[in-house]
């Protein structure tokens, strides 16, 4: 039997369990589950896994490296072909229906967070549904609908932005100690939107960008696929390792440098006001922008130190949004920066998609208005204060550690084995789950993964992740 919690191969079945290993790897990979360059597991590790011998695991890849889809390496085990021709693809199996597999690049893991019960999902990036008010939403379109429905629901809009929402976005950023008026500021369909306007408008094919090492997964995407050469800069409890930014700016001139000051995604760690005062002489001294993205700052403290706010938009170009604490379904972001670089952006954005939607930003405006999303987001901070305790003590409970406590939404468990590997079982069990590798530029696997504090409540979640491990690392040896 099976040590491990993989849907079992089919004993007795029309097709050998060679053919359905295969299948089932073969499915990955077309997928893009299974990333070239990723590593398979050992054909050991994979006889327990699936609870077959040995040989049936060697035939099964002899397959795969048939079809053009894994090949050897001596001495290195078998890795996903770097390229695939398309008659590999033609010869594959295509089975009806295949279970649920573990994100393995950034694009499986929003799919899996689209299909994913947020109380089943620690690893999801956003709040659940639940911890969201409803009510504050309907006011607003009872309000938009009364008294301004005619005037925003005729034209395009402004190209910059409801001019109402810009003005309450100018209010919103002087509380953080930003100053810029409506002028400066850009909506979009989101704080996505916003950033790929920044690497469209801003960044040229080839161009060198520092960026946050973990990081972002979708960020890590859309720089590769324009062409952007990615320059790691480690990411600790304290901020980034500035010694090493300092060495990659001499090395390699880069054009920007894309970070999150507070409440970083996926540690939860906020940059200190010395690391910033730092920071921003670095980027004086070697002459690149900053991008700061500010996505969960409604779940932060206002005093925590904001790049824009110490530079006064100089060289910080400023980007947040309303998904995670109002909710995802109306895609409104915003910039703000200097005059010299909002006009091109702005250009871009026409080019885009011509304006944003005037009707949800209107809405955003009557919510900001009055303070009554400010009072919901501190409530959403008090809930996850208490939230954090929770898991904290069930992380304790089950023998894991942090890499520092968390805060925010987000925290990074130190969970001894590699979380790549302890993806598939755990999702196998139920549990979606955001392991260490999806956050790093260089896909470098190790023992951290992301927690979300608001979808890791359920004790079951802790004895089914130490069960995982355990069986990963297998029966202890005797002293």
């Amino acid at each position: 039997m099976p040590t491990g919690t993989h849907p079992p191969l089919q004993r007795g079945a029309s097709q050998p369990l060679a053919g359905q290993l295969a299948e089932r790897y073969a499915q990955r990979i077309r997928e893009r589950l299974l990333l070239p360059g990723a590593r398979l597991p050992s054909v050991r590790d994979c006889a327990r896994q699936h609870g077959v011998s040995p040989h049936t695991v060697v035939a099964a890849y002899d397959q795969l490296q048939a079809a053009g889809l894994l090949e050897a390496r001596r001495q290195r085990g078998f890795f996903v072909r770097e390229t695939r021709p398309a008659a590999a693809a033609s010869r594959a199996p295509h089975p009806a229906a295949a279970p649920r597999q573990a994100p393995m690049d950034a694009t499986a893991l929003i799919r899996g967070m689209f299909e994913a019960d947020a109380a089943r999902s620690p690893g999801l990036g956003t709040l659940p549904a639940d911890w969201l008010d409803p009510t504050l939403l309907q006011s607003a379109l009872r309000r938009l609908h009364n008294a301004d429905a005619h005037a925003v629901q005729v034209s395009y809009g402004d190209p910059s932005g409801d001019e109402r929402l810009r003005v309450a976005l100018g209010q919103r950023l002087a509380d953080l100690g930003i100053h810029a008026g409506p002028a400066q500021i850009l909506t979009t369909h989101g704080a996505t939107h916003a950033l790929d306007l920044i690497i469209r408008t801003q960044l040229q094919p080839g161009d060198a960008v520092l960026v946050d090492d973990p990081g972002w997964a979708i960020m890590f995407a859309r720089l590769t696929q324009a062409g952007i050469r990615l320059l790691p800069v480690p990411r600790g409890a304290q901020g980034p390792d500035l010694d090493v930014l300092a060495a990659l700016a001499a090395q390699h001139a880069p054009r920007a440098y894309l970070t999150v000051s507070v409440l970083h995604n996926p540690t939860g760690h906020s940059l200190n006001l010395a690391g910033a005062h730092k920071l921003l002489r670095l980027a004086d001294e070697h002459d690149f922008f900053i991008v700061e993205d500010d996505s969960y700052g409604f779940l932060a403290p206002e005093h925590l130190p904001r790049l824009a706010a110490l530079d006064g938009l100089r060289r910080v170009t400023y980007v947040s949004g309303f998904s995670k604490v109002l909710t995802p379904a109306w895609r409104v972001g915003y910039l703000a920066a200097a005059p010299e670089r909002l006009r091109a952006l702005t250009d871009t954005k026409l080019l885009d998609g011509l304006t944003s939607s005037p009707v949800l930003e209107r809405a955003v405006a009557l919510c900001l208005e009055q303070g009554r999303l400010r009072r919901h987001a501190q409530r959403l901070r008090e809930r996850l204060a208490t939230a954090r305790q929770r898991v904290s003590a069930l992380a304790t409970r089950q023998g894991f550690t942090w890499a520092a406590p968390p805060d925010g939404l987000f925290g990074w468990l130190d969970v001894g084995v590699d979380t790549e590997r302890l993806a598939q079982p755990l999702l196998d069990a139920g549990w979606l789950t955001a392991p260490g590798a999806l956050f790093s530029a260089t896909r470098r696997p190790g023992s951290l993964m992301r927690l979300n504090m608001a979808t890791s409540l359920d004790p079951a979640f802790w004895r089914a992740l130490r069960a995982a491990v355990d069986d990963i690392r297998g029966p202890a040896t005797p002293p």
